[in-house]
């Protein structure tokens, strides 16, 4: 794994976490969608599939949470594999630029490869570039396209 810069750690999430999750989920929403006022729905979400499958690392900087991955397993639906669906990685804007998503990426390779699968794969907002150049960068391929129209 790669290591995160010099005075962050890594920890496993717990299910006290719950919070810390939707906070850091309603973050990224906020982000790219600030129009979007109504975000509740993401703790539902949280509530649906936080749990014993689906792990939380967090990264702490000077004992604050400044970012996190979620993830869980998803079956490809051409080969019918299982591989590791990054839920979200989130690095506070702060903290960006210092190697600290890819050594989530790194985190999440690690716990894919540890449960059998070769493969990982996320969903990343098509205004999000920064997040779309680094993983161009680390490897990662577009394998599919959501599309979306207003009706």
């Amino acid at each position: 794994m790669a290591n995160l810069p010099e005075n962050y750690q890594l920890r496993l999430g717990k299910p006290s976490d719950r919070y810390l999750l939707i906070n850091f989920l309603t973050r990224t929403y906020q982000e790219f969608f600030p129009e979007q006022k109504n975000l509740s729905h993401l703790a539902d979400t949280v509530r649906q599939f936080f749990g014993l499958d689906t792990p939380l690392w967090i990264v702490e900087g000077q004992q604050t949470a400044i970012a996190c991955l979620w993830m869980g397993s998803a079956v490809d639906q051409v080969t019918g594999d299982r591989y590791g669906h990054i839920f979200l990685i989130y690095v506070d804007p702060q903290h960006r630029r210092q190697g600290i998503a890819t050594a989530l990426i790194d985190r999440a390779k690690d716990w894919a490869k540890s449960r059998g699968q070769t493969h990982i794969g996320l969903q990343v907002f098509i205004n999000n570039d920064n997040a779309l150049n680094l993983y161009q960068n680390l490897g990662f391929q577009t394998r599919s396209l959501l599309m979306w129209k207003n009706i």
